[in-house]
């Protein structure tokens, strides 16, 4: 009989976008290791994208609880002028422009009385709801994901009651993360944020992070218990055509691309193929499949390089994955930030399923370069390297045009990140705080 788990989170179906891949495919996985997931999530959340066909990769018989919750976004909206019915990205504070006089209010009033962010009105209802719930139906541990960060004061409120082993699950830092200091907070609100998440961090069972960097700099919080369980690739997703790729000279970025992700190195190398007159630019489409900030959409324009460059917009996760199996190149970009050395996006795990090569715009040292020279990719750049990143361009065109295949990942050294052998890692822990 399977042993039960409770897990705490927002993102959930039919929520789209990289949060919610997570758990969604954990939870896929968790049976086939003894476990059983029991979702507790959020009651028409204010997502930024919807993805129903997620479901469809769940079991039909897992049990999901969802609790109505009460978001600040609809007063936002009509400060701002916004229809009801706009979505709003998850940092939608920080959309790559000068802040207006409203903005700044806005993110005043966000960090100064929305701790630790703007879901803190669903705690006290679900920490009421979960104790109820648990009366008659017992579970065995509790994982809590963030952000939000909600969720985890969720899982306190619930582990003071039930003294369950309770696992923190760190998507992304909490007071560490790059915009921190952007919220403008008073010291009263910075010190609550670092005194529950220290509460948070001491009282779990162990705290699971998506790389090694932030694990280690959660060292100067907690000495509690740390382990590393990255995001990865589902195996149903794998590119078992490699050589199926598009028409085109394609170079293809799948996910958000905000200000910090706007790859200025490339639009200036593709700026000096068109002054040059290369034939490249006969063959050549970058696919943006996602929805960029405006900061994107004018710099392209800028550049003069809009003939080159397709906005596909939000699709899919499954329709993402055809984007990037058939790509030629893939295109992978690490927020220009203060932490950009501990940043491992989603995706990168997916792109070295898809068995094309990556052209990654970022530290050339870091958590996410560590992962892509293991896997056989060595085309890292630096923010600035524009002469590097045009001559890697134009050195593939003349593979592509010679009619070699592009080399991708090595299968052996990816089959670590299969989101199966990363489930049992997370049911071997449970195994181990239960026991």
């Amino acid at each position: 009989m399977r042993k039960k788990v409770l897990i705490i989170t927002y993102y959930w179906p039919p929520a789209g976008g990289s949060g919610v891949q997570r758990w969604v495919k954990f939870s896929k996985y968790l049976r086939d290791y003894g476990w059983e997931p029991v979702i507790f999530t959020a009651e028409d959340g204010d997502y930024p994208v919807l993805d129903p066909q997620l479901q469809q990769e769940l079991p039909q018989s897992i049990g999901v609880i969802r609790e109505p919750i009460r978001e600040p976004y609809t007063l936002y909206k009509k400060w701002m002028g916004k229809s009801k019915n706009d979505k709003l990205e998850g940092n939608f504070l920080s959309q790559g422009k000068k802040l207006s006089f409203r903005d700044k209010i806005a993110v005043w009033i966000r960090g100064n009385f929305f701790i630790p962010d703007a879901k803190m009105l669903w705690i006290r209802p679900s920490v009421r709801r979960i104790i109820e719930y648990l009366k008659n139906n017992p579970v065995e541990a509790i994982i809590s994901t963030g952000p939000p960060h909600t969720c985890h004061l969720i899982a306190y409120g619930v582990h003071r009651r039930y003294h369950l082993p309770w696992i923190v699950d760190y998507r992304d830092p909490w007071t560490q993360i790059d915009y921190f200091d952007d919220l403008q907070l008073t010291s009263w609100a910075k010190n609550q944020h670092k005194k529950l998440e220290k509460r948070v961090l001491d009282a779990c069972s162990a705290i699971v992070t998506v790389g090694k960097t932030m694990a280690e700099d959660l060292n100067t919080i907690t000495q509690n218990r740390k382990v590393v369980i990255t995001n990865g690739y589902d195996e149903t997703d794998r590119n078992t055509h490699p050589e199926a790729t598009d028409k085109e000279f394609s170079i293809v970025y799948i996910g958000t691309m905000n200000d910090s992700r706007n790859p200025e190195s490339l639009w200036k190398a593709i700026q000096q193929l068109k002054e040059e007159h290369h034939p490249v630019l006969k063959k050549l489409k970058v696919k943006i499949v996602g929805n960029p900030e405006a900061v994107v959409y004018n710099r392209v324009q800028q550049a003069g390089i809009e003939a080159w460059i397709d906005f596909v917009g939000y699709v899919s996760h499954r329709e993402a994955i055809e984007y990037q199996n058939k790509a030629g190149i893939l295109l992978l970009v690490i927020n220009r930030t203060s932490n950009n050395a501990s940043i491992i996006t989603g995706k990168i795990f997916e792109y070295l399923a898809a068995s094309r090569p990556v052209l990654c715009i970022g530290p050339t040292e870091g958590d996410a370069a560590d992962i892509l020279h293991t896997s056989g990719h060595d085309s890292i750049f630096d923010y600035d390297d524009v002469y590097g990143i045009k001559t890697y361009i134009t050195a593939c065109y003349q593979q592509y045009i010679s009619g070699q295949n592009l080399s991708g990942s090595e299968t052996t050294s990816i089959e670590q990140y299969s989101r199966k052998n990363l489930t049992k890692k997370m049911a071997e822990l449970l195994d181990e705080l239960t026991s």
